[in-house]
């Protein structure tokens, strides 16, 4: 999803900052299946607020600099549906994982078997992530993302777990 439709997504769900959206990307229940940087965050906001999709007001607070606030205007909530009719481009897997597996030959059995080590602790600690919003979450749709992240984190978890010593790990 492109940066402008998840800011006009997110920004659907309530009012909030640039600051609170990245952290959504980088620790909400976006976070297993987008990224977005500051870089990348604040320039779609300016972009989206010219073109009128989005209102920005800003918030004085004591002792730190001003908070804008972003929120969807009308247009923004017809642009977003408009986006959303498109079917999404199919799910791309770009993996360092798989990259360095694919050359495991290269590579000492050992050290095969700490990668795959690593990658399973980490799917363990994603599902343990997301279990955790879940918890928090009462929307239907948020729950249903989540609960579909947990499945593909265990599938993967359960396919290195039975399938590890395949490359000779």
């Amino acid at each position: 999803m492109d940066i402008r439709t998840l800011c006009l997504g997110i920004l659907s769900l309530g009012d909030t900052t640039g600051y609170d959206i990245k952290k959504m990307v980088a620790e909400g229940a976006f976070s297993f299946f987008s990224e977005a940087s500051y870089g990348s965050i604040y320039p779609a906001l300016t972009k989206l607020t010219d073109e009128g999709l989005i209102d920005c007001r800003t918030e004085t607070q004591e002792s730190r600099p001003d908070k804008k606030i972003y929120s969807l205007t009308q247009a923004g909530r017809k642009a977003l549906e408009a986006s959303l009719t498109h079917a999404p481009k199919p799910d791309r897997n770009r993996s360092e994982f798989l990259a360095a597996l694919l050359f495991a030959e290269a590579v000492s059995p050992e050290r095969i078997e700490d990668l795959i080590a690593e990658r399973i602790d980490h799917h363990h600690a994603q599902i343990g992530m997301l279990e955790t919003l879940l918890a928090k979450e009462s929307g239907k749709a948020a729950r249903f993302v989540l609960q579909y992240g947990i499945v593909m984190q265990e599938a993967a978890k359960r396919f290195l777990e039975e399938n590890r010593t395949d490359l000779g790990a």
